[in-house]
């Protein structure tokens, strides 16, 4: 299959998809797909590769592919603020399923990948799907490619139209830090939800505009990461974007 990414920009899916551990960088928003462990591997990783990648104030998704055999070689996505309505999540297509695969660039060129603009949680947050719009809820999917573990574009007229995350709560980490490798905490798993729901719209705004019944909300949500006391990893993650928003807002 040859996708098209940014209008005369092509890959081809390949039979070999990356290996690498999404890490769920929350209070980034971002997810990264990638072997770099801080800024200054971070910025060889940008020398030796080429593709999308941020620049000054522009900040697309990323995808980088290797300068010698045009293979991808890592991935970053940038998640939605917009949560869509339970009416639009609901319309999500369950297929095609997965196909692990990796990507090969036609030509070694850089080019922009725009990011997406709807997120559409899955009941208990077991799947995040971030889409470029929700007019691509209106026809079926043609194929979602596993380009790594739990990660995989989703592909509508050849067309790379968004991008999922299953389990998210298993890979929440910080940055650069390896996520924990063990299971997340059922607890987690509910304050991870509880978090995305004050994150994004509506409630995202209720915070902004300094809602009291939000922000006691969003103050019990900080106390209840601090008083967690497995799955620390995690939870630390989580209450890194939250308590910089009561820092911001709740306590005024």
């Amino acid at each position: 299959m040859r996708l098209t990414l940014d209008g005369d920009w092509h890959a081809t899916v390949t039979e070999y998809p990356l290996r690498i551990t999404p890490r769920f960088d929350f209070p980034g928003q971002c997810v990264r797909i990638a072997e770099y462990a801080d800024v200054q591997e971070w910025q060889r990783f940008l020398v030796d590769t080429f593709g999308s990648q941020e620049w000054l104030w522009d900040d697309p998704d990323e995808l980088r592919f290797d300068q010698a055999d045009r293979g991808l070689v890592g991935a970053g996505f940038r998640l939605p603020y917009e949560s869509a309505s339970a009416e639009s999540r609901a319309r999500v297509p369950t297929t095609p399923p997965v196909h692990p695969g990796g990507l090969r660039a036609d030509e070694a060129r850089d080019f922009r990948l725009e990011v997406t603009t709807e997120l559409c949680r899955a009941p208990g947050d077991t799947v995040l799907t971030c889409l470029r719009d929700l007019d691509v809820l209106d026809e079926p999917l043609e194929a979602r490619i596993g380009i790594a573990p739990d990660v995989a574009l989703l592909v509508q007229h050849g067309t790379v139209v968004g991008w999922s995350l299953t389990d998210p709560a298993r890979y929440l980490t910080t940055r650069f830090a390896v996520p924990d490798p063990n299971p997340p905490a059922p607890a987690t798993r509910r304050l991870l939800t509880e978090c995305l729901e004050l994150i994004t719209t509506p409630l995202l705004d209720e915070v902004k505009n300094r809602n009291p019944a939000t922000l006691a909300r969003l103050r019990a949500l900080a106390k209840a990461l601090r008083n967690q006391h497995e799955d620390r990893h995690r939870a630390d993650a989580l209450l890194s974007l939250i308590g910089n928003l009561v820092e911001d807002y709740g306590n005024w």
